[in-house]
Formats: C-alpha cells, structure tokens, sequence
C-alpha cells in the first residue's frame, strides 16, 4: 500500500501495479494495436495501390503514427487512463496526486512510450519500473503519472460520516450522472479524513470540493450550509440512490426510521461539520438551523421538558412541574 499525498495533505492509500501487470497489459495494448496496424495497412494497400513508392511510404509512415502511437494516447484519454489491457488487468493510469489523467499526461506518456516500448522492445520500460520505487517508467516520470491497481482485496471498508438529519432527502432532485468517479473517490477520502486535517487546511478542501462537485451539477449549493455537510449530504443521497437501484423502494416504518434523529445523535461539530457548544443550534453545522427548526431566525418554538404529572392531566393536587416525581420506573407500595 502507498500512501500519495494530495496538495491539501489528504493521504490516498493506493496500491501501485508490479511489472508482471503492467507488462501483461502492455502486451495485450500492443497485440490490439498491430492487429489495428494491419487491418488499416491492407486498407490502405488496396486503396493506394496507383501511388508511387514515395507516396507509399508517407502513407505507412503515417498509418503508424496514428494507430500506434495516437490510438493509445486517445484511448488512454477518453478512458481516463483504462486502455484494454489496463481494464482487463485491473490498472488505471492516474496522476500523482491520484486524479484522472489529462490529453497532456497521455500525450506524454505515448511519446515517452515509442523509445522505451516500440524501439527497445521494452527493455528500458521494465529496467525503469524495477528500478522505481512505485513501478514507474520513465513515460510515468515524465507525465507525472502512476499505474494503481483498482481491484484490490476486499478490505475494512473507512467510515463516511453522515450527513446532518435535516440535510437527509433534501437533495433527492439532484442531478448526479455528471459527477466522476475521481471527484466521488476524492470526496470520500475528505470525509474520512477531516478528522484528521488542520480545521483550516480541512476547510479550503471543502470548499474546493464544492465548488467542484456545484460545477459537475449545475446546481448551486444551499445558503449557509458548510461544504462538509453539503458534500456528506451530496455522498448520502448517491449511496441512497445506489440502495434503491439495488433492492428497490422501502416502504413503512423503516423508511421514515431516518427522520427520527434528533440533536442527541451528536451530529455537527462531532464529524467535523462545525458549530458546537450548548445553544440551540449545537446540532446543525456551522450554527445554521433550517426554518421552522427550535432556535432558527423567526422560529417561536421553544423546545421545553414537561415532567410527568404536569399539564392538563395532573392530578388533584394540581401539582406543577416542579413537584412531579422524576420517571425512574420505581412504583412505591401501597
């Protein structure tokens, strides 16, 4: 397992692909393009058989470049750095900091890829990767990229706090299919870790994440809401989503067991979300209530404690709140 640091000082644990992987997915990238390489060969055999050798040979010169060495380059970036050797092996090509990969890093790496692959029929690649610390070739070096392995051993599975109670549902509309898997595998790894981050350092991820995450929407995020309760909330309402496609709609008690959560379930500054200390709004991120809530602006509700025997059905004595008995269940004799 090794640990990548991000620029915010997440740590993603990320397991880097050993040669005996990545040679095998090389070899299968590179079967797929000479049989490519070929067919397009024959095509242009036939199509160009009135032109003079010259004219020949800047066509096959040309027929190489773009299968061999723009085919893996294109594929690599409209992947996301899965080619079909890569996604038959389980390996991805991601940047350090554990991003997807851009034009410029496949670009890179193809380049890179033609003299330490194609020319020395990989002999510089695999002395490059043993010499690494992580694999990397020198395409890698240069890119700035890293091959991960992305199926692992199923393994204890890190805690992802919930969302405060009155942010559950409130996102039901929201449009998702624009999110990548980068930005959710990002947000997770914020959310089990802000714990863990300097609250200052914590707070511009979040912000940052936000933003992202509002840009992939097209929604913007609600007013006074912190961005760690936004983005758990956003996290919350995806794995909701994921449940109801899996095992379909839940109806009945269990359905409305969520809403029953109150201050005392320790939501708020306990994940990270901020706000705290005993006023009213101690359960709600940042000291922002939802309307109607106990202690929200313009809210005439007080939340008060009745004892039991007070009220309309008090006894005789017409015994007040101070007088009742505490509820300890205990039941004097007769």
């Amino acid at each position: 397992m090794s640990e990548l640091v991000t620029g915010e000082a997440v740590a993603l644990e990320l397991r880097p692909a050993k040669l005996p992987s990545r040679a095998l997915a090389v070899l299968i990238d590179l079967a797929v393009a000479f049989v490519a390489y070929l067919v397009v060969t024959f095509g242009i055999i036939a199509s160009t058989s009135s032109l003079d050798d010259a004219a020949a040979a800047a066509v096959a010169v040309a027929s190489f470049v773009l299968v061999l060495v723009g085919g893996p380059i294109a594929v690599e970036t409209l992947s996301h750095g899965r080619s079909l050797g890569k996604l038959a092996c389980g390996l991805r090509v991601v940047r350090d900091d554990g991003g997807p990969i851009r034009f410029r890093h496949a670009l890179v790496r193809g380049a890179v890829g033609v003299i330490e692959i194609l020319m020395t029929f990989g002999v510089v690649a695999c002395i490059a990767s043993l010499v690494s610390a992580r694999g990397r070739r020198l395409g890698d070096v240069f890119a700035g990229t890293l091959v991960v392995r992305e199926r692992v051993p199923a393994g204890r599975a890190a805690f992802v706090p919930p969302p405060p109670p009155w942010l559950v549902g409130r996102f039901a509309e929201l449009d998702l299919s624009g999110v990548p898997e980068g930005l959710w595998l990002a947000i997770r790894q914020y959310l089990t870790r802000m714990g863990q981050l300097d609250p200052q350092v914590g707070g511009a991820m979040a912000e940052r994440l936000a933003g992202d995450l509002v840009e992939r929407t097209g929604a913007p995020a609600p007013y006074g809401v912190p961005a760690a309760a936004y983005l758990a909330a956003v996290v919350h309402e995806r794995q909701a989503r994921d449940a109801r496609r899996a095992f379909g709609e839940v109806e009945g008690p269990i359905a409305e067991a969520g809403g029953g959560l109150d201050s005392r379930s320790g939501y708020g500054g306990g994940y990270g979300y901020g706000g705290g200390g005993g006023s009213e709004t101690a359960a709600y991120p940042g000291g922002f209530a939802p309307p109607g809530a106990p202690g929200a602006p313009g809210s005439s509700a007080t939340p008060r404690v009745r004892a039991p025997g007070s009220g309309a059905g008090a006894g005789a004595g017409g015994a007040s709140s101070e007088e009742a008995p505490p509820a300890t269940g205990f039941v004097p004799p007769a």
